[in-house]
């Protein structure tokens, strides 16, 4: 009987959590924010408890199953609208390289070591240091990286990578690393005929000259 209940016990949380992890949206275990993975664990240790003592009604794990995930659902659609709480949750970029050079003071915050980063970039086919321009380290601890242009190359070699605009805020962090101010970049959506900066879901620069902008909803 033990077995069967068990068994049981089993199909049922699985398609539960299933249901769950499936509810709370599409994102790659490597791309899970400090937030998901938390709440997955405890989800897991839920389940698995659940499971173990069959004494113990079910309605005791499922609970706050239910609690854990409606949080962690009620965040990230508040996160969507809200960029401080977006990166409080899931955390910012770090730029380990910029331009061709190291941030040490940067590395020490993040708790990242040479071996770290050569290893990282070995895993994105980098040899050699010395061919890096930009070197980011995501909310999910993968290393973004951008090679530097070949001497002699005509192509525009662009500034740090970062949105100047995101979901109708401008980013004010990321204009002051290419040296500019707000007053800059609404001249120059003005220019491009954006006046109303909330319309636009992302702006960032494409080439010297140039902005990628992409507006909110547009089909």
């Amino acid at each position: 009987m033990d077995y069967m209940t068990i068994m049981l016990r089993t199909i049922f949380i699985y398609f539960i959590i299933l249901f769950v992890l499936r509810f709370m949206g599409k994102r790659e275990i490597g791309q899970l924010s400090v937030l998901d993975f938390v709440v997955s664990i405890m989800i897991a240790e839920l389940a698995v408890v659940s499971i173990e003592n069959i004494e113990v009604p079910m309605m005791y794990s499922i609970i706050p199953i239910v609690i854990l995930s409606t949080i962690q659902i009620v965040l990230a659609l508040i996160s969507l609208k809200n960029n401080d709480l977006r990166k409080l949750i899931d955390g910012k970029p770090s730029v380990l390289i910029n331009e061709g050079k190291i941030d040490e003071g940067e590395m020490r915050k993040q708790r990242y070591n040479f071996d770290d980063l050569l290893v990282q970039l070995r895993q994105n086919k980098i040899s050699k240091l010395s061919d890096v321009e930009f070197a980011i380290l995501e909310p999910s601890g993968k290393l973004s990286v951008i090679e530097k242009r070949e001497e002699g190359s005509d192509e525009f070699t662009p500034r740090l990578p970062l949105p100047l605009i995101l979901d109708g805020q401008i980013q004010n962090e990321h204009l002051e690393q290419i040296n500019q101010t707000q007053l800059w970049l609404r001249q120059q959506m003005r220019k491009l005929g954006y006046r109303d900066i909330k319309k636009i879901s992302y702006c960032a620069l494409k080439d010297r000259d140039t902005f990628f902008v992409d507006l909110k909803d547009e089909r």
